[in-house]
């Protein structure tokens, strides 16, 4: 759809729009349908729906169909089922199921029933398991030239419209289970003197509440109507639980092509099998909570900290911490081995600072008062460096506040460490009215969370890789969980650490680049709009073009724009074999040749062109 490549749930039938196939697997689909290979996706932030809803304080539901679930309910939740009686009595006549043995025998009873029911003048919903049933259905009823309507994902935004109609006499309507929520079909009185909606069920989902919910569709309020499920022994639910002694049972019998079996022991035979998908969906659910537990505790982690930033009311605490773990770090792992000079080398690279203690007292003190006498000595630091930072920012500030020819509201102040370069988002009024402090203090929550955002990142792709290398633990008879929870501390560990000394390097490197106005930019200008930047295939470079746009980057490394001449020719092009006059440079003698002979002596410097 629109030149890319939609994914379609095959139980709903509906669109899945923003979600991609990950491990390349969506670029190859790209590839294949020849439409724009769009980039691979990553990671920013994920949760699973069980942790997003355990972040409310209260937390309730409504549905028809939880009493099936009210174990899960109870058990990740905490949260009673409670059912609420019938507002009418219900006069929906629920069969039991008809149970063939092949599938072609199954899907020509249906179009036979089906056929039967719209001549009786009845509505008929047909709920399939999935897109490619609906579809074959479809085709059926057409070679019998008999009117339906198709709901599918094609057919998605008519969704409300369809389902509306399916009420209507001997409207045939093929949707897949879970299509027409949220949507009354109304019966005429007509229809319900017929009998009212009939709902034919292709095959049994895994989930009894797929099945309730589409028997919910019939009988509302006290209607008439009646459900049908249809099974066979080619089923991926009875051929997983049980259809071989079904089938034994039924050539037994004596059973011929086309005849069914209808009984309420096979019914709740089948209803076991629901139960025991359930049971192991229900695990999986389960098992791949107890993984996101682990996430949960270090997004909780992370997430506070990003929040810190953001409001900037704990920050100050926040970075304070942070400089005091790093003093802690760097003076532990080099007490341990007793390197002073790599004590030096770490807090002049993280801190700018020399060492307040000496070799002596390096040897004879023990850690924690060497990281205590460090950590006064750096935030005393580092107070003098952010005021010596507002002191040297505030007349740049000053000078683009004044300015009457601009009216900037939210500026953006570059600050570099010498090898990277971020971007300060402050408000200018704020800035100016505080002597330039409120841009230390942007400066502070902008670095902390670019780099908490950058780190959390590359974390989650990380964790997700342990995931599933993990899982090989299984072939050891060990717990894939407990040795994902060891490895993923050791991560989260290394990871906060990283961010300490990053910010904090940061924190004590960075500097306004220059004095000058002309580095600062309103905040605005430097947003793109994503929407216009549109790439097709033929602007992608091929190998060639890149190492051309390379060796152009290299010859202007000098840091001057480089300039493009543009060569205009004023005769026209010499051919090979045409005659030319050539002088050569030191002799000043004349000769006539071929201007393929003539090029070589060119090219050398030695002769000139003066004719041709």
């Amino acid at each position: 759809m629109e030149n890319k490549v939609m994914i379609v749930d095959e139980q709903t039938g509906r669109i899945m729009d923003g979600r991609r196939y990950s491990d390349g697997l969506h670029q190859a689909i790209e590839a294949k349908e020849n439409v724009k290979i769009e980039a691979m996706t990553q990671t920013f932030a994920t949760v699973t729906l069980q942790n997003y809803f355990r972040m409310y304080k209260k937390l309730a539901g409504m549905t028809g169909t939880a009493v099936t679930e009210a174990g899960e309910l109870w058990e990740i939740y905490k949260l009673d089922v409670m059912e609420i009686p019938t507002n009418r009595p219900i006069a929906r006549d629920d069969r039991n199921d008809l149970i063939y043995k092949t599938k072609r025998e199954k899907y020509n009873a249906i179009i036979e029933e089906v056929t039967q029911l719209s001549q009786q003048g009845r509505p008929v919903l047909i709920g399939t398991t999935s897109v490619e049933i609906s579809e074959l259905l479809s085709r059926m009823l057409s070679i019998r030239k008999i009117n339906h309507n198709v709901l599918n994902a094609k057919l998605h935004k008519k969704e409300a419209d369809i389902v509306a109609e399916a009420g209507y006499a001997g409207i045939v309507t093929i949707a897949t289970n879970m299509a027409g929520r949220g949507t009354d079909i109304k019966l005429s009185d007509e229809v319900k003197k017929a009998g009212g909606l009939a709902i034919v069920g292709t095959e049994r989902h895994d989930s009894r509440r797929v099945d309730r919910q589409l028997r919910g569709r019939s009988g509302r309020q006290g209607d008439p109507g009646s459900s049908q499920f249809y099974v066979s022994l080619e089923d991926n639910l009875m051929r997983l639980f049980g259809s071989d002694r079904v089938a034994k049972m039924m050539d037994r019998m004596g059973l011929e092509e086309g005849e069914v079996i209808q009984h309420s022991m096979m019914t709740k035979s089948i209803e076991r099998a629901q139960k025991k998908v359930e049971e192991n969906n229900f695990g999986i659910r389960k098992r791949l909570l107890e993984y996101d537990d682990v996430m949960n505790a270090q997004r909780e982690v992370v997430y506070k900290r990003r929040r810190h930033a953001l409001q900037g009311e704990r920050l100050k605490v926040d970075i304070a911490n942070m400089i005091y773990d790093t003093c802690e770090v760097i003076t532990e792992s080099n007490k341990a081995v007793n390197d002073f000079k790599n004590f030096e080398f770490e807090l002049i690279k993280y801190f700018s600072i020399t060492s307040p203690i000496t070799e002596e007292e390096f040897g004879k003190i023990g850690f924690l008062e060497i990281s205590t006498k460090v950590y006064s000595s750096v935030y005393a630091h580092y107070q003098q460096k952010m005021e010596r930072s507002a002191t040297t920012a505030f007349p740049v500030i000053k000078k683009v506040y004044e300015d009457n020819s601009n009216k900037f509201e939210r500026i953006v102040v570059p600050f570099t460490d010498g090898i990277k370069t971020l971007n300060v988002v402050t408000d200018l009024k704020e800035a100016y009215d505080s002597n330039g402090k409120q841009l230390v203090t942007d400066f502070e929550k902008n670095i902390t969370l670019a780099i908490i955002d950058e780190a959390w990142k590359t974390h989650l792709r990380k964790m997700d890789e342990l995931k599933q290398s993990v899982q090989l633990a299984v072939h050891e008879q060990k717990d894939p969980l407990l040795i994902y929870k060891f490895e993923a501390f050791e991560l989260f560990k290394g990871m906060i650490d990283r961010v300490n000394k990053d910010v904090v390097s940061f924190l004590f490197k960075g500097e306004l680049p220059s004095g000058n106005t002309d580095e600062i930019q309103e905040a605005r200008n430097i947003r793109r709009k994503k929407e216009n930047l549109r790439t097709t295939k033929e602007e992608i470079p091929n190998s060639d073009e890149l190492a051309a746009r390379n060796r152009s980057v290299c010859q202007n490394q000098g840091g001057r724009p480089q300039v493009t001449e543009t060569i205009v020719r004023e005769k026209p092009k010499i051919g090979r074999n045409d005659r030319v006059t050539i002088k050569n440079v030191m002799s000043g003698e004349s000769k006539t040749l071929k201007y393929k002979q003539a090029e070589p002596l060119i090219d050398k410097g030695e002769w000139v062109l003066i004719d041709g």
